[in-house]
């Protein structure tokens, strides 16, 4: 990332404190090159787009998004719909990681546009090799509404 320029975020959506925590854990040992923000559901994720968007608030913009499926309030695959028919949130890059290992999970996941799907276990060993993943996705592309300079 070159100096003077602002860490990017990943926006983190899953209720559960404990993959919370774990993927936190596994983000510090790759050496993620994003800050973590963390919403508990589809609802607080939408809000805080929306809220960004429209310069409500000071933060980043996500350089990508990171949803669990299985949530109260607002399903992944309801958060992703509503993005999706979102003219300003449409083009968010999003990864799912969940415990559903389902091929109709997966195609409708696929279907709504997503950059990849990864199942997941509460397990650390099992989320550290999908943050290396990610880091290296934030390391080696380009990435919407970033410019060269800004690049991680």
């Amino acid at each position: 990332m070159a100096e003077g320029h602002e860490t990017p975020s990943v926006l983190l959506v899953d209720d559960s404190r404990i993959d919370v925590k774990i993927f936190e854990r596994a983000a510090q040992s790759v050496a993620l090159r994003a800050r973590i923000e963390v919403a508990s559901d589809g609802l607080e994720a939408l809000d805080r787009l929306r809220r960004l968007q429209r310069g409500q608030d000071p933060g980043p913009r996500p350089a990508l998004i990171v949803l669990d499926l299985n949530m109260p309030n607002m399903t992944g695959f309801e958060l992703l719909e509503a993005m999706r028919k979102d003219e300003t949130l449409r083009d968010h890059l999003v990864f799912v990681m969940t415990t559903s290992a389902a091929s109709a999970d997966v195609q409708r996941a696929y279907e709504l546009n997503v950059a990849g799907y990864m199942t997941k276990t509460s397990d650390f060993r099992d989320f550290r090799p999908k943050l290396k993943l990610l880091n290296d996705f934030l390391a080696q592309v380009d990435l919407p509404h970033q410019s060269q300079s800004a690049r991680v």
